[in-house]
């Protein structure tokens, strides 16, 4: 009974750094409560995310902020075209006595952006697979772990084809979320007007240590999940798949695949940590719902016949709702 008492503390505690993150980061942000609730959760979660946007809506500065007030180590990766796999996980070079010794890449961080990742090869994509996967790197052979939390926030231009690199499948289905920013309202837009044209902006404060963060995703993993809530996540994800018992019929039509078991797991992570973060103890199926276009939406290719007909990712999605 202590025990359950202690996660109850733990999990309102967890509610409310959420709700003073928000209001350390709205210092520098307008608007975008959404994005950056998915934000907090995939990094309550230890999962990786993928910002969507058109260029000038604050993606780098969102999450250069967020890392402040987290009081974690971040490095920025800039992808460009001729960017090296080397230039990421670092090399082994030769020093002044000729022994080799391995220098450190900017991936050796907690927190890292990886701005416009689809504008550098296929070849620099992949030497992040392991690190986000893995958690760690290899070089010449030699196994490194890289320091923990280690997130990887990356961000992506929708709209530019011209010198950008599709990401493989595999990398994608890595990221726990795809978040799609859109443009401000009216009011908000006058507001991010008056504040960056209007002198220096305030400092952020560090709200959590990486202790407090390890100790915030060990809570989630214990978060209780009835099997109605579980069965619902997992069946949503098996409609997603053409050609299966339990396909949608969105799905034969319109799409070439669908999500994998990784969708589920993440569906169900998530719904635990938006459950605590909007005061409940436990996931319904409302908390699946509400992250499930996040989880799901890069984790489906769509046919020739869905292009024609205007089905997009969000379009399916909410029919399998």
């Amino acid at each position: 009974m202590a025990k359950e008492k202690d996660d109850v503390m733990q999990a309102d505690a967890l509610a409310q750094a959420a709700r003073d993150l928000k209001a350390e980061i709205a210092k520098i942000i307008v608007g975008q409560d959404d994005v950056i609730k998915l934000l907090l959760i995939s990094i309550f979660c230890d999962g990786h995310a993928l910002l969507v946007g058109v260029p000038g809506l604050a993606k780098t500065m969102l999450v250069q902020t967020l890392s402040k007030s987290l009081s974690l180590a971040s490095n920025r990766i800039q992808f460009t075209p001729d960017l090296m796999p080397s230039d990421i996980l670092g090399a082994e070079t030769m020093d002044k006595d000729r022994n080799l010794r391995f220098v450190k890449g900017p991936v050796f961080a907690n927190i890292i952006l990886a701005d416009e990742i689809n504008r550098t090869p296929p070849k620099t994509q992949s030497a992040l697979l392991e690190a986000m996967q893995e958690k760690s790197v290899t070089v010449g052979g030699t196994h490194y772990p890289l320091d923990r939390p280690f997130f990887v926030l990356a961000t992506q231009n929708p709209i530019e084809q011209e010198g950008t690199y599709p990401l493989p499948e595999a990398q994608l289905d890595r990221f726990m979320f795809m978040i799609k920013l859109d443009y401000p309202s009216y009011d908000e837009e006058m507001e991010i007007v008056r504040r960056t044209t209007s002198g220096d902006l305030p400092e952020i404060k560090a709200i959590l240590s990486r202790e407090q963060i390890s100790e915030f995703q060990k809570l989630i993993k214990k978060v209780p999940v009835t099997d109605h809530v579980l069965e619902y996540a997992v069946t949503l994800v098996t409609k997603t798949r053409p050609g299966t018992e339990k396909s949608h019929e969105l799905a034969t039509n319109y799409l070439e695949w669908g999500a994998g078991p990784r969708a589920s797991q993440f569906l169900i992570y998530g719904a635990k940590c938006h459950a605590i973060l909007s005061g409940k103890y436990s996931p319904d199926i409302e908390d699946v719902k509400a992250i499930a276009p996040s989880v799901l939406s890069h984790r489906m290719v769509r046919n020739f016949k869905a292009d024609a007909e205007g089905y997009s990712e969000e379009r399916i999605i909410e029919g399998l709702l």
